[in-house]
């Protein structure tokens, strides 16, 4: 299944508490139950005012339905092509 980077505007995102963000992995982990085996999430990037997250789904409109279902933002989503990291170079 493809992978997809999501850009998520959230104004004051760095400064969400352990709970706060508990909060939000509990929905999210919730509403990816109810979606099945079509979507998971990999992993979550907090920066000041945006979260990046990373995602395996069927499509990019699983992304959406997931973000609707949860009340997140998706403002941006980007099929990742390639992945590369330091021993890419070797």
């Amino acid at each position: 299944m493809p992978k997809y980077i999501i850009e998520r505007d959230i104004p004051g995102a760095g400064q969400l508490t352990q709970a706060e963000l508990q909060s939000i992995s509990q929905k999210s982990c919730g509403v990816l139950r109810d979606m099945g085996p079509r979507i998971q999430w990999f992993q979550s990037y907090v920066t000041g005012d945006k979260v990046y997250c990373i995602y395996i789904a069927d499509s990019e409109q699983a992304i959406r339905e997931h973000a609707e279902q949860g009340g997140f933002p998706a403002n941006r989503i980007e099929q990742i092509t390639t992945i590369i990291d330091p021993a890419t170079g070797d």
